[in-house]
């Protein structure tokens, strides 16, 4: 209070701030899901192309599957992707076939049917998971009724290339995200891969507060020869723009997020069982049992449910719960860029930012369509023309499966190449920035100079303290000037100019770790 507007005689407390302003760190592990999605609807209120902030896979129920109906009926189906079998006149040369009574079939999906948010978002959860935006592009568009001509890089027309830019623009006018995903990608031809790619690249880079998680075209059933071709036509259609923003994995995973439960004979021809009956129930030598639950399956009169039904075919049918169980095991092969999220969402939690986010198990992954050796993941990992590190998600015997690599796609800098230093610098910066804020229109001289550099250290100190930046005293971790005759000019104040330098000295993986071995003469 104003000592000259006290008029009465008595005791006045006057507060005083004893402590400057502090930097808060930002989030680090915030992915934005952008993709196709059952509905987008909550209480009345749509959710299409809208950044929605989720805190829980509950919530995501909520806003973005189908409301189930009330019992008995069976709850409803969040993801129905369709599949046929397509009789073949020899032995297929591909690996998505099965044989039936001494028939071949391959077994393919509808390529509108097939989607990737919805799963992947599951995957993001189950490996500790927290905060995230989903943008929903749209619902799930019309089956063509035919099969795909092959189980690899068909291409989804439901998933669109505008739809998906028009979600990653929504993303520019947010800054808590801090991962871009698009998991549907992988459903584009291969140009329009690309040019979602470098955009997604292009804003994060210009935001510098998100990085971009790719998945590759091929991941799914690699060639085990000619799986490089993939690779190469990733590196192509990347572009040069924002590569230390981005990261890629490779190849897709195997996981257990879709249980049997999850699909019945309606993912089969379109829920034709007519056409599943000619292969499950022969006319030249049919079973009783199945004829019945066939016919009850057909007839409008059944009381009982879907699920049971489906429980008592496969009891009933061997050759029928083969083919589910081949069915389930393709849905079941999914981009990794959802894993990815929650693995570093974890490890931050846990460790830090700063520690790399590899040498780790992914939770629910139970196998590879591919298993890379050493020799094949080194030309995955150091490119040197373009320089477009891929991160190898490898299987090790006795241990299983484990990220093994820690890269951007900006392989061949050495400020940049690694990941962590990247998302590192993120949050350092970002943190930096945001607590500078209350300080524009201050005056520009001494006293706000010191305060800055004290609370820029002070947040520095603590970063260094829990293993952030290295060195064996804090001045050996970072440096941080702000005054005039360091970092700026008469002219700069002048022109409302306050410039701050910070030097930090970031942790850098072990990447290569050589023992060196060498014989000696024996001392007796």
């Amino acid at each position: 209070m104003d000592k000259n507007l006290r008029a009465t005689p008595g005791v006045y407390i006057t507060e005083t701030n004893a402590f400057g302003n502090s930097v808060v760190p930002v989030a680090t592990a915030v992915p934005a899901f952008i993709g196709y999605t059952a509905q987008a609807a909550y209480e009345g209120r749509s959710y299409t192309n809208v950044a929605q902030k989720i805190t829980s896979f509950a919530e995501f129920e909520a806003l973005y599957c189908l409301p189930d109906p009330p019992a008995p009926a069976n709850p409803a189906k969040q993801y129905s992707p369709q599949y046929y079998l397509v009789p073949q006149k020899s032995q297929p040369t591909t690996s998505n076939y099965l044989v039936l009574d001494g028939a071949y079939y391959l077994y393919v999906p509808d390529p509108n049917s097939i989607y990737y948010l919805y799963n992947s978002v599951q995957l993001f959860y189950q490996n500790g998971g927290g905060d995230a935006y989903i943008v929903s592009v749209g619902g799930y568009g019309p089956l063509s009724g035919n099969p795909a001509d092959s189980n690899d890089r068909f291409v989804n027309p439901n998933v669109k290339l505008n739809d998906l830019l028009g979600g990653l623009a929504l993303l520019a006018n947010e800054q808590e995200p801090t991962m871009y995903i698009c998991p549907e990608a992988t459903l584009l031809s291969m140009a329009d891969n690309g040019t979602l790619m470098q955009e997604m690249l292009l804003q994060s880079s210009n935001m510098q507060t998100a990085i971009s998680i790719f998945d590759i075209i091929g991941g799914k059933t690699p060639d085990p020869v000619l799986y490089t071709n993939d690779i190469t036509n990733f590196r192509n259609n990347t572009g040069v723009n924002g590569l230390d923003y981005g990261t890629a994995y490779y190849p897709f995973i195997g996981s257990d997020i879709v249980e049997q439960s999850n699909i019945d004979y309606t993912n089969l021809f379109g829920g034709d069982t007519k056409q599943l009956a000619v292969i499950i129930n022969p006319p030249a030598n049919p079973d009783s049992t199945i004829t019945s639950i066939l016919n009850a399956i057909q007839s409008d009169t059944s009381t009982q449910t879907v699920n049971q039904l489906n429980t008592a075919l496969l009891n009933a049918s061997k050759n029928y719960s083969v083919i589910m169980q081949v069915v389930l095991a393709d849905l079941n092969i999914l981009p990794p860029s959802g894993a990815m999220a929650g693995v570093m969402t974890t490890i931050d939690n846990q460790e830090g930012v700063w520690q790399a986010p590899a040498n780790t198990s992914i939770v629910g992954a139970v196998s590879l369509p591919i298993k890379l050796s050493e020799s094949q993941q080194a030309n995955l990992n150091v490119d040197a023309v373009s320089g477009k590190s891929i991160n190898a998600i490898r299987f090790f015997n006795g241990i299983g499966i484990l990220i093994w690599g820690a890269r951007t796609l900006d392989g061949n800098s050495q400020d940049w190449k690694y990941l962590s230093v990247r998302r590192t610098m993120i949050m350092l910066e970002q943190s930096c920035k945001l607590a500078a804020q209350p300080y524009v229109f201050q005056p520009n001289d001494n006293n706000t100079w010191a305060a800055v550099i004290a609370m820029i250290s002070n947040f520095l100190t603590s970063v260094w303290k829990q293993g952030g930046l290295q060195g064996a005293t804090a001045s050996d971790a970072f440096s941080v000037a702000c005054g005039l005759g360091t970092t700026m000019t008469a002219q700069d104040i002048l022109d409302g100019f306050m410039n701050v330098t910070i030097k930090v000295a970031v942790v850098r993986p072990a990447e290569f770790i050589v023992i060196s071995f060498q014989q000696q003469m024996a001392t007796n």
